[in-house]
């Protein structure tokens, strides 16, 4: 557990070689956590690699910690852990709001940056916040879509991410548990290709914790992720000179490929992999592999 400040204590991990190549996991959301599954990315006999929940996310505390929590403050902190592991210089790799995470700490750090993987790339503005939850399911999920806004009161459904990120910043739990349960599956519907399931159930449930990523992702969405408009792009210039792999799928509702793409246009000598039959998770077919291998890759260099 690492004291990061403002109230916030970050769970951090390391695995690898201690003397292996230096690398940073970046985890979605925001508010998802580190997984497993995102160790298995690193090839532990080459990499000393680092892996750590976000504040309020995962294993740190205090969970769901809203204070002192923006993306200059996670910025900070992927800054204060190189540090703390005497990592000189490091590969970041992230998926997802991970990319978008990737993407800030190397422009405002690019000397510390050997490398970067990313995959599912969001630039966190409000234009692809708008197609991953209204435009994008409208179009090709629209059932799943009507359930989504059919389960808020008639009168705000004209709005309906505002009305579900009031909710999901209640403080009240019969408020906002069933309201993140509504968005986690109207979500995970969205992140594959196949989904088991396409809707949103009947009941859901009024008490208990509730899904940490639905209420972090509206702390952050609600405030255009604290970044300018289109700041990522705007500056990605500064990127030059690190070498790098965006993998995208092709049919990735939540992130589509044309915010990949622009990003792959303003960073100079960057490579784009389209996984040609995915969707958003990744798990999805192909997309973990073709991380895998850029990062092997990078290893070479």
């Amino acid at each position: 557990m690492l004291d990061v400040g403002d109230g916030h204590e970050i769970y951090v991990e390391r695995v690898g070689r201690r003397d292996g190549i230096p690398a940073i996991y970046l985890h979605g959301g925001p508010g998802s956590g580190c997984q497993a599954a995102h160790r298995e990315l690193f090839d532990q006999d080459v990499f000393s690699a680092v892996l750590f929940d976000q504040r309020g996310a995962g294993r740190s505390r205090p969970w769901l910690g809203l204070h002192a929590n923006t993306t200059a403050h996670l910025v900070a902190d992927i800054e204060r852990i190189r540090h703390f592991c005497r990592f000189d210089r490091m590969i970041v790799v992230g998926g997802s709001w991970g990319s978008t995470l990737a993407t800030a700490y190397a422009e405002q750090y690019p000397e510390r940056v050997a490398g970067l993987v990313m995959r599912a790339v969001f630039m966190g503005t409000p234009a692809e916040v708008d197609w991953a939850f209204l435009g994008g399911p409208r179009r090709f999920r629209p059932e799943l879509y009507e359930q989504f806004i059919g389960w808020l009161p008639e009168r705000e459904r004209h709005a309906p991410l505002e009305a579900y990120y009031r909710r999901l910043l209640h403080p009240e739990p019969d408020v906002q548990v069933p309201a993140a349960w509504a968005w986690h599956h109207y979500e995970r519907a969205l992140s594959e290709l196949v989904p088991g399931a396409t809707t949103i159930p009947e009941a859901l449930r009024t008490t208990g914790r509730p899904p940490p990523t639905a209420v972090m992702e509206a702390h952050y969405l609600a405030h255009d992720c604290f970044l300018r408009p289109d700041q990522l792009i705007a500056e990605a210039g500064k990127l030059a000179g690190i070498p790098g792999t965006i993998v995208q799928s092709r049919y990735d509702l939540l992130c589509p490929p044309v915010s990949a793409y622009r990003l792959h246009m303003a960073w100079p000598g960057s490579e784009l992999a389209f996984i040609e039959a995915a969707g958003h998770a990744m798990s999805e077919a192909g997309v973990r592999e073709a991380m895998r291998a850029a990062l092997e890759r990078l290893g070479r260099r």
